[in-house]
């Protein structure tokens, strides 16, 4: 499975990737990218399978992605606040984990 992550903290993106490379071995992380900007720039271009989008982008909220782009994919909010939780799951969001997210979760 192709999957993006949108993730502004270095450490957060690497235990991702790491994660996702123990629990599921097929995945190909196409892209890590940090910002909204960045987001819309890559999602213009290209198409994945899966996105993990952490919430709050630096001093940005995702959700500004949706405003700027047709998402289609289905997307897994990540995120250390879960009062973002009913915004998410009004959008393409089939999962909503909590950070840290516990390996058990991507399963």
């Amino acid at each position: 499975m192709n999957v993006l992550i949108v993730e502004d903290e270095n450490p957060a993106a690497e235990y991702l990737v790491e994660m996702l490379t123990e629990t599921a071995p097929d995945t190909q992380v196409q892209a890590v990218v940090s910002s909204v900007q960045e987001a819309v720039t890559w999602l213009q271009k290209n198409t994945s399978e899966l996105i993990f989008l952490d919430v709050n982008l630096g001093d940005e909220l995702a959700f500004d992605i949706f405003k700027q782009v047709q998402v289609d994919t289905p997307v897994i909010f990540t995120t250390a606040y879960d009062k973002y939780a009913l915004q998410a799951f009004r959008l393409n969001s089939i999962d909503y984990l909590l950070k840290p997210i516990d390996k058990e979760e991507l399963n």
